[in-house]
This record gives structure tokens, C-alpha cells and sequence, in this order.
């Protein structure tokens, strides 16, 4: 079959877009997108043309974006084009050069897209070459079985039409319709490991398998199947342990210790948190460890908690002392909530059973009120005790987890606890028949712990 038709079978065979849509088509002015031009432009599709000049090359930086102009004459096409600061912007992100101008590139490209509603999709000129070299450097770098699909035919808006041919398939049509094109000469360095790979590795397996580029054409095919029921094995995994309680994962330790293969598994399970394939065997140490024991992320713990391992957010709040000097309206603790503050006569009052409200002797509260977080050492005398409890203690007869401890804070008084927010009054200042005044405290909690 003719380059043409192939192009044209593999859109609608992936579905890449419709034959109406309006495209915008990534060209750099090298052979791939300026075949990837002439093939829209023979297959009769409507696009325009974007182009991005990095200024990292000089004079050739200025040859191509005039280049790329003089295209979209020929095609009479609208074009598009962006000039960045580019090692500008890897020095003040602390990014390579290349993750520099891929960043700038897409922003650039979905903002296009965002500004003017008519442009469906984004086409780029990535080929089969191209994805082979992605493969393999995945396959060396160890990214696990979604690295070896290669690159993509549709991500999103992104397509790339031209993965049906490889690079002596993309030159022979530009040779044959006769199209002009320039080269980067950045792409004749070795320094970048795609180059590498390129100019080095591909020809000294090409001496031993003349057939690598199709063959492996071949393989990524194959793996994206596999890809496919992979996840789906997965998915159907992840559905018989995690349970979502709150912002929280909860795994049951018994159902993940029996669970095949192991260590698969949990790194499937953590990496969506920020956890690395490196911390799979302490995930596994922490299943026959004590309760509280603990390893982080960037963003995450993961936590043993009795029989449970549990998956919680890292609390990014400050921790908060804030003062209360009178008894009137409601205050605000942030996410953690606010405070409600009243005062009530005894009469006619009656009292509500619940853990959101402290309602207290008003006439031994002084103000001002202090509201912190809980630290160790603190104790307070429960209501119903008349020996004093460490707070720790406290929390461990009623079985909060590490990150329900986490998130609980009290009211003080002269030093003294009068409530542990949402869970039990001290009995020093509880209401008596003597009591006259009730002070009745009520807590809103936006995230109540589960």
C-alpha cells in the first residue's frame, strides 16, 4: 500500500479523529512533519499550523520558523508561531533542557487549543521509529509494563498519525513528492539519549536482527494488549481490597498478605500515591509489624493500624494555636472546622448526647481559651473518671488510628484541658445540679473522621 493509504487506514482504524475536524499540526520543518503537512494536505483535511521556536540554535532557530512560514503559504494555511525563553525557564524550574522545551511546547499547544474552540485535535509527527526508541528506553530505564507500549497513536487531543510508517518510509515519500525540508542539527548529537539510541544501539542490533524496527513494531502491539488485561487484573484487585473511608485508603492486612503477586500488587496500589517501586518491600515489612509503624511519600502515609494498612494524605496544615477571648459567635479552625460558642440558662435546657458538643459549667470557664493541637505528655481527667489519663492512652483505648490522632485538637484553659474536641468533656467541668449557666460549645466538622 502507498504511504497515503495507510495514513489514512490507521486514523480510521484507531479513530484518531474525524474526517471533518480542524486540526492543528505540530511542525518543526524537519522531514516528519512536513511529510505529516503533505499528507493531511492530499487527504483533504482542514488544519493550520503551529510552530515553536526554543531559540537554543542561533541563526538555525530563525531558519526554521521562516521555513515553517513559507510552508503555510504553500498550503495556504493558517500558521501559528511561539518564540520561548527556553533555558530561561529550565533554570528557574531546575529541568533539562529537553523537559524544558516539552513543557513549554504542550502549554503552548493546549492554550491554542483553549483560545480558539475551532481546533480539535493536535497532530505531532512522532513515527514508528520513534516509538521503538521510546520502548526500548523504558525497557532500560525499568518503567514496567506500561513503559513498553511505546508511544501512543491517541492521548487526549494528541494524536499521532504517522506511528504507520517508519523513517526510510517517511524520506522515500518526501523523495518521491518532491517536498524541501530542513534539518536540526541538534539531532546528529549523541548527547541525548534518544540520539543514542538512534544513531548507536538500533544499527548494532540491526547487524544481528536486520528485521528489529518491524519486529518490535510487532512486540509494542502485542504488549498493548497485554497492557490491556493487566489492568484489568488490576482493577479487579484493587476492587476486592480498598475500601475509601473518607480521604483515607483502608486495606485489609490478611486479604493483602494472600493476594498474587505480591509485590505487583502493592506497587500498583501505592504508586498512585506517590510511593516508589523501591518502597514495595517496606509496604511488605510493615504487614507484620506494630501498630503506628509508618513510611511516607512526597504526599502520603502509609500506615499499619491494627489489621489494617491504611493509605491517608499527610496533614499539610500548620499546626494552629489559636486564642478565644469571649464567648460570642463562631470561630474557624481552618479545614478543621469552627466553633460554636453559646451561653444558656439551666432552665428548660436540655442536654444533647453527643460527641459534637461540650456542654460545660459556665461558671468555672474563664477566658480567655486557647485551641491547639494535641501533643504528648497532655492528660485531662474524662468525664466519668476521677483519675487523670494521658491523652495517648485516651486514644488508644478508643482505637483511633495515627491519622485520626493526628487531626484532633483540644480547648485549654490555665493550662487545663476542658474538652477534647469532639470526643469527651473533662469531668472537672461538667454541669452539676449546683450549675446555673451552661456554656455549650458545638463543633462543625466539614471531614469527620471515619
Amino acid at each position: 500500500m502507498l504511504l497515503i493509504d495507510d495514513f489514512k487506514h490507521f486514523i480510521h482504524h484507531h479513530n484518531l479523529f474525524q474526517p471533518k475536524d480542524k486540526l492543528l499540526l505540530a511542525v518543526s520543518g524537519g522531514v516528519d512533519s512536513v511529510v505529516l503537512c503533505e499528507l493531511c494536505y492530499q487527504s483533504g483535511f482542514d488544519f493550520a499550523i503551529a510552530h515553536c521556536n526554543f531559540q537554543l540554535r542561533g541563526k538555525e532557530s530563525e531558519r526554521d520558523e521562516t521555513f515553517v512560514k513559507q510552508l503555510s503559504e504553500k498550503y495556504q494555511k493558517q500558521v501559528f508561531v511561539k518564540r520561548f525563553e527556553t533555558e530561561k525557564y529550565a533554570s528557574e524550574k531546575k529541568i533539562s533542557m529537553q523537559v524544558a522545551a516539552r513543557e513549554l511546547r504542550y502549554a503552548w499547544f493546549e492554550s491554542i487549543g483553549d483560545n480558539r474552540a475551532s481546533f480539535n485535535v493536535l497532530l505531532t509527527a512522532h513515527h514508528l521509529n520513534d516509538s521503538i526508541e521510546t520502548m526500548l528506553m523504558n525497557f532500560f530505564k525499568g518503567t514496567g509494563i506500561t513503559g513498553l507500549h511505546g508511544i501512543l497513536p491517541k492521548q487526549g487531543k494528541i494524536v499521532r498519525p504517522l506511528l504507520i510508517a517508519n523513517k526510510e518510509e517517511i524520506v522515500q515519500f518526501a523523495t518521491e513528492n518532491n517536498l524541501q525540508w530542513i534539518e536540526d542539527s541538534s539531532n546528529e548529537s549523541d548527547k541525548y539519549s534518544r540520539n543514542y539510541f538512534r544513531h548507536n544501539i538500533i544499527p548494532a542490533i540491526e547487524k544481528i536482527y536486520p528485521e528489529v524496527v518491524n519486529n518490535l513494531s510487532s512486540t509494542i502491539d502485542r504488549f498493548r494488549d497485554i497492557e490491556l488485561l493487566y489492568h484489568q487484573s488490576i482493577l479487579h484487585h484493587k476492587k476486592k481490597l480498598l475500601e475509601q473511608k473518607g480521604n483515607e485508603i483502608h486495606i485489609p492486612v490478611l486479604k493483602l498478605k494472600k493476594s498474587e503477586p505480591l509485590k505487583t500488587i502493592i506497587y500498583e496500589i501505592i504508586k498512585d500515591f506517590h510511593f516508589t517501586s523501591g518502597q514495595v518491600d517496606e509496604v511488605i515489612s510493615l504487614l507484620d509489624s506494630e501498630s503506628g509503624k509508618y513510611i511516607e511519600s512526597s504526599s502520603h502515609r502509609i500506615i499499619k493500624n491494627r489489621n489494617w494498612i491504611i493509605i491517608s494524605p499527610k496533614n499539610t496544615e500548620e499546626a494552629k494555636h489559636f486564642v478565644i477571648d469571649d464567648v460570642n459567635g463562631e470561630w474557624s479552625m481552618g479545614n478543621g472546622g469552627s466553633l460554636h460558642f453559646e451561653i444558656h440558662s439551666t432552665t428548660n435546657y436540655k442536654l444533647q448526647i453527643t460527641n459534637s458538643i461540650a456542654q460545660l459549667d459556665a461558671s468555672k470557664i474563664k477566658f480567655p481559651l486557647i485551641v491547639r493541637n494535641w501533643k504528648q505528655g497532655d492528660y485531662f481527667y474524662p468525664l466519668g473518671m476521677k483519675k487523670k489519663k494521658k491523652l495517648a492512652r485516651f486514644f488508644i483505648d478508643n482505637k483511633l488510628s495515627q491519622t485520626q490522632k493526628e487531626k484532633i485538637r483540644v480547648i485549654e484553659m490555665n493550662k487545663k484541658i476542658i474538652w477534647v474536641i469532639g470526643m469527651r468533656i473533662d469531668e472537672r467541668f461538667k454541669i452539676t445540679p449546683q450549675t446555673k449557666e451552661i456554656l455549650k460549645i458545638s463543633f462543625n466538622n466539614p471531614k469527620k473522621p471515619s
